[in-house]
């Protein structure tokens, strides 16, 4: 029970022990710290039992504060920071609402195909775009029947004079409706199965609303209603002769679309590792406030109750492990060291955190940890969708398995 008393003692999101910052990453949090707690976390549950688009004020915020440009090179009107800052400033964002932590998500996967595979041109037209926030990616990859065996991908690009002509249809197209800018995946050569036949397209398009999704010739689509993570909406959309310039094929070069995305996997994984630890850090933070201000029928506080103190302590514990293990695939891929066994880990291990400690908060929580009223209900839904997206817990068990037999043969 010691532990448990003096986090009671020192509770605040500010001291929940030493992560091993500098004095400038302390700083750079310190400033997304005190955004969240003015902007997003007064708004985030309202924001989710609407189902509301996160405002456009907010995203203007966000672009002020440099969230789209945090990893994109200076010269490119981007802030050039490390992908250590950038763990850091996701999961402050994502500890006020996951949505939030996300959207930078977004520039992120755009950015590293940019940056791996794009043509000095496409560089310079997307990437100040991207950087400022004029212009919203999204990543238009799944399919209805794929899941997540992009080899399999069966829409079709087929090129047309100046134009490639896009048929098909995917889903899970996180913020597609309300996007300028889609990373779009596609089979450029059908007699070429499997994954060399793909190719990565930016095809620009329309920004949509609630009321015309898609305003584009040849787009079509609908919501999907979702448990959590709704900030950005989720939707499936339908392509019917859509037509891309030929420019705006990444990298002016076809089949590498699968080689393009691959390699911005490393980076993605631990960008979503920290979301999820903003998400445990919100549940922890959360229970804990509750077990210390709620009082049983002697007017006790339900904190002093020791299985309630084992909780939150188990929570914390297992927070500060998985920030270390995300801190250190930051560092490695900041070294330029391959670390997709360690993204792999990091984006398991943490996703898992989440989910426990979500679960864990509605037990504290009691019969309200089930009312649509009490924010812990939106942590738990949120954090679900972690061991899903950005390759599923069993996707990043096949990772880490082939990558431990392949450094250790024995």
């Amino acid at each position: 029970m010691k532990l448990a008393q003096l986090l009671k003692d020192g509770f605040s999101s500010k001291n929940f022990g030493n992560s091993g910052l500098d004095e400038t990453t302390s700083i750079i949090q310190e400033q997304f710290r005190k955004f969240v707690e003015d902007d997003v976390a007064p708004n985030a549950h309202e924001w989710h039992l609407k189902d509301n688009l996160i405002p456009m004020s907010v995203i203007e915020k966000m672009s002020e504060l440099g969230v789209f440009g945090l990893t994109i090179p200076e010269e490119y009107g981007g802030l050039g920071m490390t992908r250590f800052v950038d763990c850091v400033v996701t999961e402050e964002l994502a500890r006020g609402y996951i949505g939030i932590g996300s959207l930078g998500t977004r520039g992120d996967i755009a950015a590293e195909l940019l940056i791996t595979g794009g043509t000095e041109e496409q560089k310079n037209k997307y990437l100040p775009k991207i950087a400022s926030g004029e212009m919203l990616p999204c990543a238009v990859l799944t399919e209805p029947h794929s899941g997540s065996d992009m080899g399999s991908f069966k829409t079709r690009a087929v090129a047309n004079g100046e134009h490639y002509t896009i048929t098909g249809n995917k889903t899970w197209v996180t913020h597609g409706a309300r996007s300028d800018v889609m990373m779009l995946l596609a089979r450029t050569n059908p007699d070429e199965k499997g994954y060399k036949g793909l190719s990565m397209f930016l095809a620009e398009k329309q920004r949509g609303d609630d009321d015309n999704m898609f305003p584009d010739e040849g787009i079509s689509g609908g919501e999907i209603e979702v448990l959590g993570y709704r900030g950005m909406k989720e939707y499936e959309m339908a392509f019917d002769g859509f037509k891309v310039k030929k420019e705006n094929l990444l990298g002016e070069k076809e089949g590498n679309g699968f080689k393009q995305m691959m390699e911005t996997f490393e980076a993605a994984r631990i960008q979503t590792a920290a979301r999820a630890l903003g998400v445990a850090q919100s549940a922890f933070e959360t229970a804990m406030q509750y077990a210390i201000d709620r009082l049983d029928t002697n007017g006790g506080s339900l904190y002093d109750k020791p299985r309630n103190a084992s909780k939150i302590v188990s929570m914390a514990t297992e927070i500060m492990a998985a920030r270390q293990l995300t801190y250190y695939a930051a560092r490695e891929k900041d070294k330029g060291h391959r670390c997709d066994l360690e993204a792999g880990m990091a984006k398991m291990l943490a996703a898992r955190v989440a989910w426990a400690c979500a679960d864990n908060g509605v037990q504290i929580h009691g019969g309200n940890g089930f009312a649509l009223e009490y924010p812990i209900s939106r942590i738990l839904c949120d954090s679900r969708i972690l061991n899903i997206f950005e390759g599923t817990a069993e996707i990043q068990a096949d990772i880490v398995t082939r990558r431990l037999v392949s450094t250790n043969p024995a």
